[in-house]
């Protein structure tokens, strides 16, 4: 087993169900971080991963059960102990008063700690938009949160269980379309969703942040497991939110 150096070992205080492939872990310590960056989980014996942060003070991973490590972590229980490491990354930025915010699946969570970070700095709640995604209404995350911190909250799922039918993308163009027009976008999301958002932010004039994700082995540059066009950028040291 390798040695828990420059690792922090935390207890679990609390465990939410989000959704029925979802859960939260809300950690008894804290972590110095920014919306948007990232850490790395470790459970000895098993393997090490990264998730973005959800909550930084207490420290809340949400983390989507998808394979082995991610299906471990369903099992902790309240009182149980992880290990991580971190924050690492570029982070958003919180400069926008009239921000839209547009979570595609699991890209909703480190989204709500963006927006109560917006709104700890001056963005009036009511002025944020979150646009939240999802392939059918159970799939959905964060929604009640969100809508609880007061932001106005626009739903799509694919098959139109919930909010209107189809992509969040077009909630974007919508938005557009009726004059409505933020003065930043942030997303979070699968990488075709943050390509065509990334298009619309250009097209439109708008500066926007994207979160991008990415197989990682080490967090901190040395691995080169996270390259992105021909190794001229690294997710870990050069994201994971990039600049439109």
């Amino acid at each position: 087993m390798r040695e828990a150096v420059g690792y922090a070992c935390a207890r679990i205080v609390e465990r939410r169900v989000e959704n029925p492939k979802t859960i939260s872990l809300v950690l008894d310590q804290g972590l110095g971080c920014r919306p948007g960056q990232f850490t790395m989980v470790w459970l000895p014996g098993l393997d090490e991963k990264p998730f973005s942060i959800s909550g930084g003070d207490p420290l809340q991973l949400t983390i989507a059960k998808v394979g082995p490590f991610s299906d471990a972590l369903h099992r902790l229980r309240v009182g149980d102990r992880l290990w991580f490491r971190g924050p690492f990354g570029k982070g958003f930025s919180t400069r926008a008063s009239r921000p839209l915010l547009i979570g595609g699946g699991y890209g909703a969570a480190p989204l709500f700690y963006l927006a109560t970070g917006l709104i700890s700095e001056g963005t009036r709640p009511a002025e944020v938009k979150v646009a939240l995604g999802a392939r059918t209404a159970s799939d959905l995350l964060f929604v009640q949160r969100f809508t609880s911190a007061g932001t106005q909250v626009l739903l799509s799922t694919d098959d139109a269980t919930a909010g209107r039918g189809g992509v969040v993308t077009a909630v974007f163009e919508q938005l557009l379309q009726d004059g409505a027009v933020p003065d930043r976008v942030y997303a979070c999301g699968p990488e075709k969703m943050l390509e065509a958002i990334g298009s619309l932010c250009r097209a439109s004039g708008i500066p926007g942040e994207l979160s991008f994700e990415a197989y990682m082995r080490c967090g901190i540059g040395l691995c080169g497991a996270c390259e992105m066009h021909g190794g001229a950028r690294l997710v870990c040291l050069d994201g994971p939110v990039f600049d439109v």
